[in-house]
Protein backbone atom coordinates (compact mmCIF):
# COMPACT_ATOMS: atom_id res chain seq x y z
CA UNK A 1 0.00 0.00 0.00
CA UNK A 2 1.31 3.47 -0.90
CA UNK A 3 2.07 5.65 2.12
CA UNK A 4 1.82 9.42 1.69
CA UNK A 5 4.14 11.80 3.53
CA UNK A 6 1.56 13.04 6.05
CA UNK A 7 0.83 9.40 7.01
CA UNK A 8 4.50 8.80 7.83
CA UNK A 9 5.00 11.74 10.19
CA UNK A 10 1.51 13.17 10.87
CA UNK A 11 2.84 16.61 9.93
CA UNK A 12 0.64 19.29 8.34
CA UNK A 13 0.86 22.93 7.34
CA UNK A 14 -1.72 25.52 8.38
CA UNK A 15 -2.03 28.57 6.16
CA UNK A 16 -2.48 31.76 8.16
CA UNK A 17 -2.80 35.34 6.91
CA UNK A 18 0.46 37.28 7.00
CA UNK A 19 1.20 39.06 10.32
CA UNK A 20 -1.20 36.72 12.17
CA UNK A 21 1.10 33.69 12.38
CA UNK A 22 1.60 33.90 16.15
CA UNK A 23 -2.12 34.23 16.84
CA UNK A 24 -2.80 31.31 14.52
CA UNK A 25 -0.10 29.22 16.23
CA UNK A 26 -1.75 29.84 19.61
CA UNK A 27 -5.04 28.69 18.14
CA UNK A 28 -3.40 25.50 16.83
CA UNK A 29 -1.97 24.79 20.29
CA UNK A 30 -5.35 25.34 21.96
CA UNK A 31 -6.92 22.90 19.51
CA UNK A 32 -4.44 20.16 20.34
CA UNK A 33 -1.71 20.50 17.70
CA UNK A 34 1.85 19.61 18.70
CA UNK A 35 5.38 20.51 17.57
CA UNK A 36 4.19 23.86 16.18
CA UNK A 37 6.70 25.87 14.17
CA UNK A 38 5.64 29.18 12.66
CA UNK A 39 6.68 30.02 9.12
CA UNK A 40 5.88 32.72 6.59
CA UNK A 41 2.08 32.87 6.31
CA UNK A 42 1.57 29.68 8.26
CA UNK A 43 2.74 27.07 10.74
CA UNK A 44 3.91 23.47 10.59
CA UNK A 45 2.44 21.12 13.19
CA UNK A 46 1.77 17.48 14.01
CA UNK A 47 -1.63 16.02 14.83
CA UNK A 48 -3.54 12.75 14.86
CA UNK A 49 -6.71 12.39 12.81
CA UNK A 50 -9.03 13.53 15.60
CA UNK A 51 -7.07 16.77 16.09
CA UNK A 52 -6.81 17.34 12.33
CA UNK A 53 -10.60 17.10 11.98
CA UNK A 54 -11.07 19.29 15.07
CA UNK A 55 -8.76 22.01 13.72
CA UNK A 56 -10.65 22.16 10.43
CA UNK A 57 -14.00 22.26 12.23
CA UNK A 58 -13.16 24.69 15.03
CA UNK A 59 -10.38 27.00 13.82
CA UNK A 60 -11.45 30.64 13.48
CA UNK A 61 -8.15 32.24 12.43
CA UNK A 62 -6.47 29.58 10.25
CA UNK A 63 -7.50 29.64 6.58
CA UNK A 64 -6.46 26.19 5.29
CA UNK A 65 -4.73 23.02 6.46
CA UNK A 66 -2.54 21.15 3.96
CA UNK A 67 -1.60 17.47 4.19
CA UNK A 68 1.71 16.88 2.34
CA UNK A 69 1.45 13.94 -0.03
CA UNK A 70 4.88 13.87 -1.70
CA UNK A 71 7.96 16.04 -2.00
CA UNK A 72 10.85 15.74 -4.44
CA UNK A 73 13.73 17.54 -6.13
CA UNK A 74 12.16 19.55 -8.94
CA UNK A 75 14.45 21.75 -11.04
CA UNK A 76 12.22 21.69 -14.15
CA UNK A 77 8.65 21.00 -15.29
CA UNK A 78 9.51 17.70 -16.99
CA UNK A 79 10.55 16.26 -13.63
CA UNK A 80 7.43 17.79 -12.08
CA UNK A 81 5.31 15.94 -14.65
CA UNK A 82 7.13 12.61 -14.26
CA UNK A 83 7.07 12.64 -10.46
CA UNK A 84 3.44 13.77 -10.34
CA UNK A 85 2.43 10.95 -12.68
CA UNK A 86 3.90 8.40 -10.25
CA UNK A 87 1.55 9.48 -7.44
CA UNK A 88 -1.43 7.10 -6.97
CA UNK A 89 -4.10 9.77 -7.31
CA UNK A 90 -6.72 7.05 -7.63
CA UNK A 91 -6.19 6.36 -3.90
CA UNK A 92 -7.54 9.84 -3.16
CA UNK A 93 -10.34 10.51 -5.65
CA UNK A 94 -12.14 9.00 -8.63
CA UNK A 95 -12.47 10.02 -12.25
CA UNK A 96 -16.05 11.03 -11.45
CA UNK A 97 -14.85 13.81 -9.16
CA UNK A 98 -13.46 17.19 -10.18
CA UNK A 99 -10.21 18.68 -8.92
CA UNK A 100 -8.24 21.92 -8.84
CA UNK A 101 -4.58 22.76 -8.29
CA UNK A 102 -3.36 25.95 -6.65
CA UNK A 103 0.36 26.57 -7.00
CA UNK A 104 2.83 28.87 -5.32
CA UNK A 105 6.50 29.17 -6.27
CA UNK A 106 9.32 31.02 -4.59
CA UNK A 107 10.82 32.30 -7.82
CA UNK A 108 13.93 33.64 -6.06
CA UNK A 109 15.06 30.13 -5.14
CA UNK A 110 13.64 27.94 -7.90
CA UNK A 111 14.43 27.37 -11.55
CA UNK A 112 10.71 26.94 -12.25
CA UNK A 113 9.19 30.40 -12.15
CA UNK A 114 5.76 30.17 -13.81
CA UNK A 115 3.22 28.92 -11.26
CA UNK A 116 0.34 28.51 -13.72
CA UNK A 117 2.44 26.45 -16.12
CA UNK A 118 3.66 24.30 -13.24
CA UNK A 119 0.05 23.68 -12.18
CA UNK A 120 -0.81 22.81 -15.79
CA UNK A 121 1.99 20.21 -15.95
CA UNK A 122 0.83 18.66 -12.70
CA UNK A 123 -2.75 18.62 -14.00
CA UNK A 124 -1.61 16.83 -17.17
CA UNK A 125 0.18 14.21 -15.07
CA UNK A 126 -2.93 13.53 -12.97
CA UNK A 127 -5.19 13.30 -16.02
CA UNK A 128 -2.77 11.05 -17.91
CA UNK A 129 -2.39 8.68 -14.96
CA UNK A 130 -6.17 8.36 -14.63
CA UNK A 131 -6.43 7.63 -18.35
CA UNK A 132 -3.81 4.89 -17.94
CA UNK A 133 -5.46 3.42 -14.86
CA UNK A 134 -9.16 3.73 -15.68
CA UNK A 135 -9.53 4.81 -19.29
CA UNK A 136 -11.28 8.00 -18.16
CA UNK A 137 -10.10 11.37 -16.89
CA UNK A 138 -11.45 13.54 -14.08
CA UNK A 139 -12.55 17.10 -14.82
CA UNK A 140 -10.82 20.25 -13.67
CA UNK A 141 -13.05 22.72 -11.82
CA UNK A 142 -11.38 25.77 -10.32
CA UNK A 143 -14.62 27.29 -8.96
CA UNK A 144 -16.16 24.41 -7.01
CA UNK A 145 -13.86 21.37 -7.10
CA UNK A 146 -14.47 18.16 -5.19
CA UNK A 147 -10.77 17.86 -4.35
CA UNK A 148 -8.15 20.61 -4.00
CA UNK A 149 -4.40 20.13 -4.31
CA UNK A 150 -1.62 22.56 -3.47
CA UNK A 151 1.74 22.71 -5.25
CA UNK A 152 4.56 24.58 -3.54
CA UNK A 153 8.08 24.89 -4.97
CA UNK A 154 11.01 26.38 -3.09
CA UNK A 155 14.75 25.79 -3.48
CA UNK A 156 14.01 23.51 -6.44
CA UNK A 157 11.98 21.23 -4.20
CA UNK A 158 8.29 20.55 -4.82
CA UNK A 159 5.75 19.68 -2.16
CA UNK A 160 2.34 18.47 -3.31
CA UNK A 161 -0.37 18.56 -0.66
CA UNK A 162 -4.05 17.81 -0.37
CA UNK A 163 -6.07 20.69 1.01
CA UNK A 164 -7.82 19.10 4.01
CA UNK A 165 -10.10 22.13 4.33
CA UNK A 166 -11.39 21.94 0.75
CA UNK A 167 -12.57 25.52 0.70
CA UNK A 168 -11.01 28.38 2.63
CA UNK A 169 -12.00 28.12 6.29
CA UNK A 170 -12.89 31.82 6.37
CA UNK A 171 -16.04 30.97 4.40
CA UNK A 172 -18.22 30.08 7.37
CA UNK A 173 -21.46 29.97 5.38
CA UNK A 174 -23.48 32.57 7.29
CA UNK A 175 -22.77 35.44 4.89
CA UNK A 176 -25.65 35.14 2.45
CA UNK A 177 -25.26 38.80 1.56
CA UNK A 178 -22.37 41.23 1.93
CA UNK A 179 -22.02 44.96 1.73
CA UNK A 180 -19.25 46.97 0.10
CA UNK A 181 -15.75 45.79 1.17
CA UNK A 182 -16.91 43.30 3.83
CA UNK A 183 -14.47 42.28 6.54
CA UNK A 184 -13.04 38.79 6.18
CA UNK A 185 -14.32 36.42 8.85
CA UNK A 186 -10.83 35.40 9.99
CA UNK A 187 -9.88 39.07 10.52
CA UNK A 188 -12.94 39.66 12.70
CA UNK A 189 -12.13 36.50 14.66
CA UNK A 190 -8.53 37.67 15.14
CA UNK A 191 -9.74 41.04 16.48
CA UNK A 192 -12.01 39.27 18.96
CA UNK A 193 -9.20 36.95 20.00
CA UNK A 194 -6.87 39.90 20.60
CA UNK A 195 -9.58 41.72 22.58
CA UNK A 196 -9.89 38.83 25.08
CA UNK A 197 -13.66 39.32 25.05
CA UNK A 198 -15.41 36.31 26.56
CA UNK A 199 -18.91 37.53 27.38
CA UNK A 200 -18.39 39.10 30.81
CA UNK A 201 -19.57 42.44 29.43
CA UNK A 202 -21.57 43.53 26.40
CA UNK A 203 -20.03 43.60 22.96
CA UNK A 204 -21.08 46.34 20.57
CA UNK A 205 -20.25 47.17 16.95
CA UNK A 206 -21.57 50.69 16.24
CA UNK A 207 -20.74 50.51 12.51
CA UNK A 208 -21.59 46.87 11.93
CA UNK A 209 -22.18 46.82 8.17
CA UNK A 210 -23.20 43.31 7.11
CA UNK A 211 -22.55 41.94 10.61
CA UNK A 212 -19.33 39.94 10.30
CA UNK A 213 -17.92 41.00 13.69
CA UNK A 214 -21.29 40.28 15.33
CA UNK A 215 -21.52 36.81 13.79
CA UNK A 216 -17.97 35.97 14.86
CA UNK A 217 -18.69 37.21 18.39
CA UNK A 218 -21.82 35.05 18.49
CA UNK A 219 -19.89 31.97 17.34
CA UNK A 220 -17.14 32.63 19.89
CA UNK A 221 -19.45 33.12 22.86
CA UNK A 222 -21.90 30.34 21.99
CA UNK A 223 -19.13 27.84 21.13
CA UNK A 224 -20.51 27.43 17.62
CA UNK A 225 -17.88 25.60 15.54
CA UNK A 226 -16.47 27.78 12.77
CA UNK A 227 -17.34 25.04 10.28
CA UNK A 228 -20.86 24.45 11.64
CA UNK A 229 -22.59 25.45 8.38
CA UNK A 230 -20.10 23.82 6.00
CA UNK A 231 -21.42 20.72 4.16
CA UNK A 232 -18.04 18.96 3.83
CA UNK A 233 -14.27 19.21 4.21
CA UNK A 234 -11.28 18.20 2.14
CA UNK A 235 -10.02 15.74 4.79
CA UNK A 236 -12.93 13.48 3.80
CA UNK A 237 -10.91 12.73 0.63
CA UNK A 238 -7.85 11.49 2.53
CA UNK A 239 -7.26 7.77 1.96
CA UNK A 240 -7.23 7.13 5.72
CA UNK A 241 -10.31 9.25 6.49
CA UNK A 242 -12.21 7.75 9.43
CA UNK A 243 -15.91 8.52 9.30
CA UNK A 244 -16.50 7.40 12.89
CA UNK A 245 -13.79 9.69 14.31
CA UNK A 246 -15.19 12.63 12.32
CA UNK A 247 -18.67 11.92 13.69
CA UNK A 248 -17.31 11.85 17.25
CA UNK A 249 -15.58 15.21 16.75
CA UNK A 250 -18.61 16.86 15.15
CA UNK A 251 -21.09 15.50 17.71
CA UNK A 252 -18.88 16.54 20.64
CA UNK A 253 -18.44 20.16 19.60
CA UNK A 254 -21.98 20.59 18.30
CA UNK A 255 -23.21 19.52 21.75
CA UNK A 256 -21.15 22.30 23.37
CA UNK A 257 -23.18 25.07 21.72
CA UNK A 258 -24.73 27.33 24.37
CA UNK A 259 -27.45 29.96 24.20
CA UNK A 260 -26.78 33.69 23.79
CA UNK A 261 -28.05 35.97 26.53
CA UNK A 262 -30.35 38.54 24.86
CA UNK A 263 -28.66 41.92 24.72
CA UNK A 264 -25.11 40.61 25.18
CA UNK A 265 -24.17 41.34 21.55
CA UNK A 266 -25.41 44.48 19.82
CA UNK A 267 -24.82 46.23 16.53
CA UNK A 268 -25.98 49.33 14.74
CA UNK A 269 -25.37 51.08 11.44
CA UNK A 270 -26.54 54.30 9.81
CA UNK A 271 -27.77 52.29 6.80
CA UNK A 272 -31.11 50.50 7.10
CA UNK A 273 -30.14 48.35 4.12
CA UNK A 274 -26.98 47.15 5.88
CA UNK A 275 -28.94 46.34 9.04
CA UNK A 276 -31.33 44.29 6.92
CA UNK A 277 -28.35 42.35 5.49
CA UNK A 278 -26.76 41.95 8.93
CA UNK A 279 -30.01 40.57 10.33
CA UNK A 280 -30.21 38.05 7.49
CA UNK A 281 -26.61 36.93 8.01
CA UNK A 282 -26.95 36.62 11.79
CA UNK A 283 -30.12 34.57 11.40
CA UNK A 284 -28.17 31.78 9.66
CA UNK A 285 -26.55 30.87 13.00
CA UNK A 286 -28.04 29.37 16.17
CA UNK A 287 -29.23 32.19 18.48
CA UNK A 288 -28.44 34.80 15.83
CA UNK A 289 -31.93 36.22 16.31
CA UNK A 290 -30.88 37.28 19.82
CA UNK A 291 -28.35 39.78 18.50
CA UNK A 292 -29.86 43.25 18.89
CA UNK A 293 -29.59 45.33 15.72
CA UNK A 294 -30.71 48.90 15.16
CA UNK A 295 -30.53 51.62 12.53
CA UNK A 296 -28.62 54.43 14.21
CA UNK A 297 -26.01 56.99 13.28
CA UNK A 298 -22.99 56.91 15.51
CA UNK A 299 -23.62 60.47 16.67
CA UNK A 300 -27.03 59.41 18.02
CA UNK A 301 -25.69 56.71 20.36
CA UNK A 302 -26.24 57.69 24.00
CA UNK A 303 -24.38 55.01 25.98
CA UNK A 304 -21.03 53.30 25.39
CA UNK A 305 -19.97 52.60 28.98
CA UNK A 306 -18.33 49.40 30.23
CA UNK A 307 -18.49 47.58 26.90
CA UNK A 308 -16.12 45.88 24.53
CA UNK A 309 -16.46 47.85 21.30
CA UNK A 310 -15.14 46.11 18.19
CA UNK A 311 -15.65 47.82 14.85
CA UNK A 312 -14.43 48.38 11.32
CA UNK A 313 -15.36 51.97 10.38
CA UNK A 314 -15.80 52.83 6.69
CA UNK A 315 -12.54 53.70 4.97
CA UNK A 316 -13.39 53.73 1.26
CA UNK A 317 -15.40 55.44 -1.45
CA UNK A 318 -18.69 55.27 0.44
CA UNK A 319 -17.53 58.15 2.62
CA UNK A 320 -16.55 60.38 -0.28
CA UNK A 321 -13.30 62.29 0.16
CA UNK A 322 -10.47 61.95 2.68
CA UNK A 323 -11.76 64.86 4.79
CA UNK A 324 -15.05 63.04 5.39
CA UNK A 325 -13.17 59.94 6.50
CA UNK A 326 -10.94 61.86 8.90
CA UNK A 327 -13.98 63.65 10.31
CA UNK A 328 -15.72 60.32 10.94
CA UNK A 329 -12.77 58.97 12.93
CA UNK A 330 -12.46 62.24 14.91
CA UNK A 331 -16.19 62.18 15.80
CA UNK A 332 -15.87 58.51 16.74
CA UNK A 333 -13.00 59.40 19.06
CA UNK A 334 -14.92 62.26 20.68
CA UNK A 335 -17.99 60.08 21.23
CA UNK A 336 -15.91 57.41 22.92
CA UNK A 337 -14.36 59.95 25.29
CA UNK A 338 -17.75 61.45 26.05
CA UNK A 339 -19.77 58.26 26.63
CA UNK A 340 -17.37 55.30 26.73
CA UNK A 341 -16.03 55.30 30.28
CA UNK A 342 -14.75 51.85 31.26
CA UNK A 343 -14.87 50.46 27.72
CA UNK A 344 -12.25 48.65 25.69
CA UNK A 345 -12.24 49.59 21.99
CA UNK A 346 -10.70 47.60 19.11
CA UNK A 347 -10.73 49.31 15.72
CA UNK A 348 -9.62 48.00 12.33
CA UNK A 349 -8.97 50.27 9.38
CA UNK A 350 -7.98 49.36 5.84
CA UNK A 351 -6.27 52.76 5.73
CA UNK A 352 -4.03 52.70 8.84
CA UNK A 353 -3.29 56.42 8.66
CA UNK A 354 -6.92 57.09 9.59
CA UNK A 355 -6.26 55.70 13.07
CA UNK A 356 -4.21 58.84 13.72
CA UNK A 357 -7.56 60.63 13.98
CA UNK A 358 -8.55 58.63 17.05
CA UNK A 359 -7.37 60.92 19.83
CA UNK A 360 -6.45 58.28 22.37
CA UNK A 361 -3.27 56.39 23.15
CA UNK A 362 -3.44 52.81 21.91
CA UNK A 363 -2.57 49.79 24.06
CA UNK A 364 -1.28 48.04 20.94
CA UNK A 365 -1.46 48.10 17.17
CA UNK A 366 -1.02 45.21 14.76
CA UNK A 367 -1.15 44.67 11.03
CA UNK A 368 -3.98 42.46 9.78
CA UNK A 369 -4.52 41.35 6.19
CA UNK A 370 -8.11 41.62 4.97
CA UNK A 371 -8.65 40.10 1.53
CA UNK A 372 -5.09 40.88 0.46
CA UNK A 373 -5.23 44.45 1.82
CA UNK A 374 -2.90 45.28 4.69
CA UNK A 375 -4.76 47.25 7.33
CA UNK A 376 -4.16 47.91 10.97
CA UNK A 377 -6.02 47.12 14.18
CA UNK A 378 -5.55 49.06 17.41
CA UNK A 379 -6.91 48.74 20.94
CA UNK A 380 -7.79 51.65 23.23
CA UNK A 381 -8.98 51.93 26.83
CA UNK A 382 -11.49 54.64 27.68
CA UNK A 383 -11.16 56.05 31.20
Amino acid sequence: MYIFDYQKNKTYFAQIAGHSEKVGARELKNLGARDIETAYKGAHFTADRKVLYKINYMARIITRVLAPLVNFHCPDTDILYDKSREVPWENIFTNQQSFAIFSNINIKSSQIYHSKYAALKMKDAIVDRFRDQTGQRPDVNTKDPDVVFNLYIQNDRATISLDTSGDSLHRRGYRVEGGPAPMQETVAATMLQLSDWGGKNKLYDPMCGSGTILCEALMKYCNIPAGYLRPDFGFQNLPDFDKSIWKQVKDKYDSNIQALDPGLIKGSDISSEMIKIARKNCSQLPYGDRIILSVKAFKDINNLENMTIVTNPPFGVRMGNQNNLEKLYIEFSKKLKELGSGSKVIVYSGKPKLLDNIWMKSDWTTTLVNGGLEGKAAQYQVY
